[in-house]
């Protein structure tokens, strides 16, 4: 990469002298918390390159789409902008040097329409290769010919080394302890966009996190696609990990996405009850109650098991709050199946839930399936399970009235403000003029609470 870095750095140096301005990026970013990380990396990384950062798409000379394919519905979105896009480059921008990253763009058959079909957009790179944009721009800026790379070559190290600036929220940072997943659930594309599992070495992990401290921030969130999973075929655990994590000076919170269930270990609850920063939360994915479809699903757990990992946690953390994935309509469900999952609704109690509709997605065995549930009873379904979590959420957080809770605040605003408190719980706030910043702890009084967030006072 040393070499198109180079090239690149002099390139934009020589147009900042001529014009007085830099070249400005913009990028667009989809999906989960480890695509947003990426961003922020690739970012940097072309802050780096002599590039500022753009209002707008545009406003920019390079613009960046960092995708989601977990569902079909992200990837038609994607496209829709992508035409948008087309058209200011071909009206106002010309030179508008259009890339797309990320899931989507790993998957062949994607990679084969933009070449098709879409010849404006003059990059397309996937997971493994992402740290060699620069290679790509300075390809595209020396012979204008569209570059599709989706080889599997990612050297972890070169990206993740790059240091993080800028972030939505200077007080947090996301922390990728792990990449890929080996778990190949029947539904899901990600272990065949994010190759298998590599764990990255401790002592990087645990400087980063050092230096994002030094830097002002207060809390962390571990990220990978099984954190769990963290350390196979290495001399440390996860639970070990994050012990060591919990000792880095200066760090308020902790936090960590996403577990499966099946490697919830009783190490990994103790040291979560033994961490006083170890915020006690956690996202542990059911996707579906009916042990018949969980089989099917290749989760390896059975409903039996997913109630007594919750009934585990419940008991070493009283406090604990949890939120989980579900998939309404899998291929095969019954009505039998689906009660099941209300089932697990109701004893597990969630604080929150991502739920969604099956999406079929090519190249999965699932996808296969012809036994599909018709469109209109996954609705109904999808009516009544929201209809059973959002009157448990609504309860939960209506026993939060009266209660002084820390939050760390996200935002202020005059007089009023937002933050979240250690189980999660969305808090807006009258700050009764007080001056509060980012990443400070306020202990605050709850007044009233609603289904997603709750609101009080400063105590």
């Amino acid at each position: 990469m040393n070499e198109y870095y180079a090239h690149l750095t002099a390139h934009n140096d020589k147009i900042t002298a001529s014009t007085g301005t830099r070249p400005q990026f913009f990028i667009r970013t989809y999906g989960c918390q480890m695509n947003s990380r990426d961003s922020e990396k690739l970012s940097a990384l072309l802050t780096q390159l002599g590039y500022a950062e753009a209002d707008s798409q545009e406003t920019a000379d390079l613009v960046l789409y960092n995708t989601c394919c977990v569902r079909e519905s992200a990837e038609n979105k994607i496209f829709g902008h992508l035409s948008r896009l087309k058209n200011i480059k071909e009206t106002t921008h010309p030179g508008m040097i259009i890339a797309v990253g990320g899931c989507m763009s790993q998957q062949p058959e994607i990679a084969e329409t933009f070449s098709k079909s879409h010849s404006y957009v003059n990059i397309v790179f996937g997971t493994m290769n992402r740290h060699r944009l620069p290679q790509f721009i300075w390809s595209v800026i020396e012979n204008g010919k569209q570059i599709i790379d989706i080889t599997e070559d990612d050297d972890l190290p070169e990206l993740d080394s790059v240091p993080v600036t800028t972030r939505d929220y200077p007080h947090k940072a996301g922390v990728n302890i792990m990449y890929g997943c080996d778990n190949y659930c029947s539904y899901c594309i990600v272990p065949y966009v994010r190759g298998r599992e590599r764990s990255r070495p401790a002592a990087d992990i645990l400087h980063e996190v050092t230096a994002l401290v030094a830097d002002g921030v207060k809390e962390i969130m571990l990220l990978g696609q099984n954190v769990n999973s963290y350390g196979k075929g290495m001399d440390i655990s996860f639970p070990e990990l994050l012990r060591q994590i919990n000792n880095v000076p200066g760090l308020k919170r902790i936090r960590f996405m996403t577990s499966h269930p099946k490697d919830f270990s009783d190490e990994l609850i103790a040291a979560m009850a033994e961490s006083s920063n170890v915020c006690k939360a956690v996202h542990l994915p059911l996707q579906a109650g009916s042990t018949r479809i969980l089989e099917d699903m290749n989760r390896h757990y059975t409903q039996a098991q997913y109630l007594d990992l919750a009934r585990r946690l419940q008991e070493a953390m009283p406090d604990v709050a949890l939120s989980t994935d579900i998939i309404v309509g899998y291929p095969g469900e019954t009505d039998d199946d689906f009660e099941a999952t209300l089932e697990v609704v109701r004893q597990v109690r969630f604080a929150s839930a991502f739920t969604f509709i099956y999406s079929k997605r090519s190249g999965t065995p699932a996808a296969t399936r012809t036994d599909l549930v018709p469109r209109k009873v996954s609705a109904e379904r999808f009516e009544r399970l929201t209809g059973t979590l959002y009157p448990i959420m609504d309860e939960i957080n209506q026993r939060k009235v009266g209660n002084v809770l820390p939050v760390m605040v996200e935002e202020a605003n005059g007089d009023t403000a937002k933050g979240r408190t250690d189980d999660n719980t969305l808090v807006h706030f009258d700050t009764v003029d007080k001056v509060i910043t980012p990443g400070e702890i306020i202990p605050v009084r709850i007044e009233t609470a609603k289904t997603f967030y709750v609101s009080g006072v400063i105590a």
